[in-house]
């Protein structure tokens, strides 16, 4: 069975659940090492115990809040501890959603929502963005021109529709993610000339805990599973990311944006 990413050293956050979970099994299905994140210790250990009876030694659990730096320098420590080899391929995947707009969502919950989605995505970036860099050896011309002999480096990102087109039954989570498409976008402008893929992968509806977390009503989101339907599975999103990581290092798909096929909006 082919294991196109054989040798790879992957941080996935916010893998307790949904597209994060399913994106640490597919990436272990291909052949990659983890090191898995989310707050829930105990789902984390399960994942962790999965991927290691088929594949041991191969998933190391960090639970802790992805926003804070020190839990993303034990991912990143934990990484290199482990497997001898810093991580090449970041899953920003942790965030949280919330119903609502500007005027009607639940301010009490704006600042865990803004530092998740915002600032963690941010700070996990940063970091892993500079240990990256050093491990790119520069020429002699000082382009970085030997990145093509050296693994694929990746920094994948979970964005959102609702990043692109403003939601009205979303619209508070929604400037969340407009700012991380934004910030994605310089990042990719200032590390791909040095040979770091930073890509968005933008999905649209998705049934996981997410609608429950963001307090979306039961009954709404009903209708949109019958207006839409079938929603995507967390499945269908972590195929799309694994393609993405599994390309040759001078094949960059930046930006991707996956839907329901009978999604028309957002």
């Amino acid at each position: 069975m082919s294991k196109p990413l054989q040798g790879r050293v992957a941080i996935v956050t916010g893998a307790s659940a949904g597209i994060g979970l399913s994106t640490a099994r597919h990436l272990a299905d291909a052949g990659a090492r983890l090191v898995i994140n989310a707050r829930r210790a105990e789902k984390l250990s399960v994942l962790a115990a999965e991927i290691n009876s088929t594949a041991p030694n191969t998933c190391v659990p960090v639970a802790g809040d992805c926003a804070d730096q020190a839990t993303i320098d034990q991912m990143l420590n934990t990484a290199k501890r482990s497997f001898s080899a810093d991580a090449d391929l970041i899953i920003v995947n942790a965030g949280r959603g919330l119903a609502g707009s500007v005027v009607t969502s639940d301010t009490t919950q704006w600042d865990e929502m803004l530092r998740t989605n915002i600032l963690g995505a941010a700070t996990l970036i940063r970091a892993a963005g500079k240990r990256m860099l050093q491990a790119v050896p520069e020429n002699q011309t000082g382009q970085h021109g030997s990145w093509l002999s050296a693994p694929a480096r990746d920094i994948i990102v979970i964005g959102s529709v609702v990043g692109y087109h403003v939601s009205p039954f979303s619209s508070m989570y929604g400037s969340t993610k407009f700012a991380v498409h934004g910030m994605v976008e310089g990042v990719r402008r200032e590390l791909g000339p040095k040979g770091i893929r930073v890509t968005i992968v933008a999905p649209g509806f998705v049934v996981s805990e997410f609608q429950s977390v963001a307090g979306y009503e039961d009954a709404w989101f009903s209708q949109v599973k019958d207006k839409i339907g079938p929603p995507l599975a967390p499945d269908d999103v972590a195929r799309v990311i694994t393609f993405i990581a599994a390309q040759p290092p001078a094949v960059h798909i930046s930006e991707i944006t996956v839907r329901p096929t009978r999604q028309d909006y957002p």
